[in-house]
């Protein structure tokens, strides 16, 4: 019988594959076939991504979910086509995207979860590499190797490797432990000058990635309020004092801005900053504390070595907040 239409029931959890509830059924989507069309088309990507929250606090954890599509297919007059089974998919959810080159529904990178091949860390400083669990047999800094397992569960399909400081060479392997997937050359910068930036953000695999800023920072003060005039005069002495303000401020509050400069960097660099500008979940490591802060640079000329010798960017950022607390 010709297929109408399709009921498709979707589970989104955490847990192990296949591990869900009645409880965990976050949308039931009917659609008919259109036309002559030989399959029925949905995008569920936006509303899966609802149910994934994306928090930091420097403790990189993996935020993906399970994804359980339950498929009932259906006639022209609406009858199921197979009353007892169902079609079940199941799938790993990230908050990652493709660009528009990589067409539909890209598999991206299975292994090493960045897409540059270079890293810049303050000398003396570990690092972190995300890579994912499904596609990685070991991860080797410099002549040392970290075997990655796998348990199935979502909350380990991204692990962050700890890159030990002074580190120079990164090799990620594929699950056979001979094949290696992604290089990754290490540059640790002795900065004896300015105070060196941690900067984190959720790259295009859904992923934390860290990015250093080495050179000159700018931190700058921006106060906005709202005004009005008072009528300041005493009518029992029709007088007024001095000392009373007639023009009135009400409804300040500020906000901070940020401008850093990335130091000397490789021309490989550019793909991660592009990923950086995008990216919605951006997060530095302040005097202490991690908070969240929003680029401001909305524009950037990729520069290389051939045109531009030594190529250093500078970024803007604002602060995910007001100065003064109205969080109520």
């Amino acid at each position: 019988m010709a297929l109408g239409s399709v009921q498709v029931q979707l589970y989104i959890y955490s847990g192990t594959e296949g591990s869900y509830s009645e409880f965990d059924l976050k949308y039931t989507i009917n659609k008919e076939r259109l036309g002559t069309d030989s399959n029925i088309v949905l995008e569920v990507g936006e509303l899966i991504r609802d149910y994934i929250d994306i928090t930091f606090n420097n403790d990189y954890l993996c935020h993906s979910k399970w994804v359980s599509a339950v498929v009932y297919y259906k006639d022209l007059q609406g009858d199921l086509l197979d009353h007892s089974n169902p079609q079940v998919f199941n799938y790993i959810a990230l908050d990652g995207y493709g660009f528009f080159e990589d067409q539909v529904n890209p598999e991206l990178s299975r292994n090493a979860l960045v897409t540059s091949d270079h890293m810049y860390l303050p000398e003396g400083t570990a690092g972190k590499l995300p890579i994912f669990a499904e596609g990685t047999g070991k991860v080797r800094i410099d002549s040392t190797d970290t075997q990655i397992t796998d348990s199935g569960d979502s909350s380990q399909k991204i692990q962050y490797i700890t890159i030990p400081a002074n580190s120079s060479t990164i090799k990620v392997y594929d699950t056979d432990d001979t094949t290696i997937r992604k290089t990754i050359a290490v540059t640790n910068i002795c900065e004896p000058k300015f105070t060196p930036y941690k900067i984190v953000f959720v790259n295009k695999y859904g992923a934390f990635e860290n990015f250093f800023c080495f050179k000159k920072s700018v931190e700058s003060f921006n106060v906005v309020n709202e005004s009005y005039k008072s009528n300041t005069i005493n009518h029992a002495t029709v007088d007024y004092s001095t000392g009373a303000a007639q023009k009135q401020i009400t409804n300040v509050n500020a906000t901070t801005k940020i401008t850093l400069n990335t130091g000397f960097v490789h021309e490989g660099m550019n793909s991660t900053l592009e990923e950086l500008m995008i990216s919605e979940n951006v997060f530095i490591l302040w005097e202490g504390k991690t908070l969240p802060i929003i680029p401001m640079t909305k524009s950037m000329t990729h520069k290389t070595h051939l045109n531009d010798k030594m190529i250093n960017y500078t970024l803007d950022f604002e602060f995910a907040f007001d100065k003064i607390n109205n969080i109520r």
